[in-house]
This record gives structure tokens, sequence and C-alpha cells, in this order.
């Protein structure tokens, strides 16, 4: 890379949130250039270019990357009356299924914090390149795998290539936007996962019907299909705009202003391994509690995801290919929830740890009648409600994680290690609703009730470190 703009240090402006807005609120008070109402249309027109180029081509690629993942649950019940299901052809016993359901976070896990440190060596465009590419050829060959040890080898392949995807994307954001733009962008990305989980459904019903086309069965259709678009997605990463210094989409004019309205809170481009920031971190509190709650919440809010089409399809509503249709209304209704959520967000008229409180109930209330009550409608309509505020959490509150971070390093590794922890979702989700639990899986929903109680203890402790820090900071929250 031949810009001398370190992109970990970059990332370190997120963690400078608060001295950023302390020292906005006292500057002089003749307008300054950002400003003036010339400066503020050139802001808007800037604004609408990155949010075309990162915003709108970021959220098109996360489409297919959470189609990827969902879908492998699709196909656990895809043509499964014709005998021409996944687990039938590959003589999967329920904990080798589980075992490639897992396998695919592990891999998460392993390589999913460094992957923002990789970036000090590729610019955005070159690495999201490699990265979607390398996932869109691997999903394709899942479609090949005929045992066991072939799934679980292009699983891990598949999850080592998709576990940069996301950090990687925030640490885009974070040389374009200021942080207090970052909320309601980073809802929107996310809101599109939680509606591409939904279109997974739709499309895996679709791809049920070409069971046995050209020889081919259903599930391998459905793994071939949805990697093509990777792979041309992938081609048009080289295009991206790397960083406001160097982009070519930008004039001089652009480019300087552009570098001028995010000058108090971006660091300088330095190259070196910030040690400090790095013991720092891992001496913060706030690092194991925030830790502790994106394992909490994965395991308990997003576990269910993996089993869900099984989980509903065990509710005897109907077959599995409209089962599948059935897991659409939960993933929509979480794409509108996260985007209204996000508007409020970014207007400030709710509060992000209050929030993030308020949607860890709700979800313990959904686990509850989810034990106690027979009543499938009801047990169905709660399974909405709980995945819907599940794929809320993380982005509610990854502002306020992000700005707890400090120093160079820290903020590159921060942003990938809090994320890996969201990971134990797929490592322990599919252990915990395997289907020797089902068909009334009161034991799993035990086993969630516990994790979440974990989980709203845990950010209800962060919430205090951080604001008794802010308060040391002389730092109070618009």
């Amino acid at each position: 890379m031949t810009d001398t703009k370190n992109p970990v240090d970059q990332l370190t402006y997120a963690a400078n949130e608060a001295k950023a807005n302390i020292d906005h609120e006292i500057g002089s008070a003749t307008p300054s250039a950002e400003e003036t109402p010339t400066n503020q249309g050139l802001e808007k027109r800037l604004l609408r270019k990155i949010d075309t180029w990162l915003v709108g081509f970021y959220s098109l690629v996360y489409i297919f990357r959470v189609i990827d993942s969902a879908n492998y649950s699709n196909a656990a019940i895809i043509n499964l009356e014709n005998g021409t299901g996944i687990k039938k052809q590959l003589g999967f016993s329920p904990s080798q299924w589980a075992w490639t359901l897992s396998i695919f976070s592990y891999s998460y896990l392993i390589f999913e914090p460094t992957n923002t440190i990789l970036l000090k060596r590729f610019r955005p465009s070159r690495w999201m390149f490699i990265l979607i590419m390398a996932w869109g050829v691997n999903a394709c060959c899942s479609a090949a795998a005929m045992n066991f040890e072939g799934m679980m080898c292009v699983r891990f392949a598949i999850g080592m290539a998709e576990a940069g995807f996301f950090p990687s994307v925030l640490y885009h954001y974070a040389f374009w936007y200021k942080p207090s733009e970052m909320p309601q962008r980073i809802a929107f990305f996310y809101s599109v996962g939680q509606i591409s989980s939904a279109l997974s459904g739709l499309l895996a019903y679709a791809i049920s019907f070409m069971d046995q086309i050209g020889g081919i069965s259903g599930w391998r259709w459905l793994f071939l299909l949805e990697g093509l678009p990777a792979i041309a997605l992938s081609l048009v990463a080289f295009w991206l705009p790397d960083y406001p210094e160097t982009t070519r989409y930008l004039n001089d004019e652009e480019r300087a202003f552009c570098k001028n309205r995010l000058a108090a809170t971006a660091p300088k481009g330095t190259r070196y391994w910030d040690w400090k920031s790095l013991k720092d971190m891992c001496k913060n509190p706030t690092l194991y509690t925030f830790c502790l709650y994106w394992i909490c919440h994965g395991i308990g809010g997003f576990g269910i995801g993996f089993a869900l089409p099984t989980v509903i399809y065990q509710l005897g509503f109907t077959t599995t290919a409209k089962s599948q249709l059935m897991n659409i209304p939960p993933y929509v209704s979480a794409f509108l929830l996260l985007n209204a959520l996000g508007f409020m967000l970014q207007r400030k008229r709710i509060r992000p740890w209050v929030t993030a409180v308020g949607i860890e109930s709700t979800i313990i209330v959904c686990y509850i009648l989810l034990l106690t009550i027979d009543h499938p409608v009801v047990r169905y309509l709660c399974l909405v409600i709980a995945v819907a505020c599940a794929g809320c959490a993380y982005p509610v509150i990854w502002p306020e994680r992000i700005r707890a971070l400090e120093g160079t390093v820290a903020s590159g590794l921060g942003i990938g290690l809090t994320n890996a922890c969201a990971q134990f979702s797929g490592i322990v989700g599919p252990q915990v609703f395997s289907t020797v639990f089902g068909p009334r899986y009161r034991t799993s929903y035990a086993i969630n009730l516990s994790v979440l109680v974990v989980g709203i203890s845990s950010i209800l402790i962060t919430w205090v470190l951080v604001v008794q820090k802010d308060r040391r900071n002389g730092y109070i929250p618009k």
C-alpha cells in the first residue's frame, strides 16, 4: 500500500468521539467553513456520493453474504419429503449436521479478529475483492460435497473468507464518516442482513422446485446459485474508493473538504505497532464486559437462527416448502424494527443503552412464553418477535462499543475481537437447538433464557463502566 495513512490508525477517530464532540461545542463563535451554507451543500453532496459507493455497495454484498449463511439452515429441510434432502444424501447424523453448522463459526472466531489488521497491507478495494471472491467460489464448491468430511472442509473455508467482511466494512466506514454519522448507516447496513435472511427462505422455496433438474438435487442448486452473485460482485469491488486522500472519485475541492471535516478526529499517519494502546485495551474492564455481552446475545439471541427453519417446521403447521415461507416474517420484522431504531437513535430520540436493555428484556419475555405456552400460533409469534429483536441488539450498541476503544492497534483489534465473540452463536446454537431436543425444544429455550440473563447483566455493568469513564473525562453524551 502506497498511502502513508495506516488503515488501523484511521479507525482511532471513532474511539475519540467524546473529544471531538467537546472540541466542536467549545469552538470559535465564528461560523466555520463547514457551517457555511455553501459547504453544508457540499457536505450533503459528498455524503450522497459516499453513501452510494460504500453503504449501497456493501449492503448489496451483505445481502448475498447473509443468504449464504442462512441458506445452509434452509437446506436442512429442502425437498425432505422427496427423499433428496442433504442429510439423507450425505448420510448426516444429527450430531454431524450440527458440526457442519458450527465449523463455519469456528473459522470466524479464529480469523475475524485479525482481518482489520490485514488492511495495513491491503487497500480496502483489493481486500474486499479477495474476501468476496473467496467466499463465492467456496459457496459454489459446497454444492459438490459428497460426505461429512468434504462439507466440513468447505464450510470452514467459507467461514474463513467471510470472517473479515463485517469488521472490514465498519473499518472502511471509519475513513469516511464522522462518529455522529455512523449509527443510522450501521443500522441500515445491518438491517439488510435481516431482510436477506427472509429472502433466503423465499429463495430456498423457489429452488426447491428445481430438485433433480439436470440430475442435481435441490440443495446442490441452492449452494451453486448463491455463490455466483458473490463472484460477480467481487469484480465490482475493484472500483471501490479506498481513502478520501487518494480516491479518484473526488475532485480537489471535495478531497480537501473531506479531509478537513474529519480533521478533528482523524489520526495522523503512522506505521508502528502501538503496544501501549493494546495494553490499555487489555486492562480496560469494558473489553471483557462487551465481549461477554456479544457472546451471550450471540448464543441466546441469534442461536435459534441456525435452526429456525426446522423449529418452525416442527410447530406442525405445514409442509417443508411452505415452512420456508414462514421464515420470512421474523426477518422482515427485524429489518423494519432496526431501521426504525436507527432513525430514532440518529435523532437522539432514544438512547443506545436503554434500547439495548429493552431489546434483551423483550427476548427474555418471549423465551418465557415459549417455555410455558403450547399453542403453536402463539409460539410462532414469540419466535417472530424474538428473532426481530435479536437482529437489532448489536447495531444499536456498536457506536458505543467503537467509542469505548482507544488507540490505534486497539481500535483495529477491538472491533474484530468483539465481533468474533458473536460467532459463539454458530458454535453453540446448533448444538442447543439440535433435533434431539425437538419438537418442543423446552431444553433449548431454557438454556437460551439463562444465557440472556447473563447477557443483560453484562450490558448493565458495561453501561455503568462507560458512564463512569465519561464522567472522568468530563464528557456528557448529547
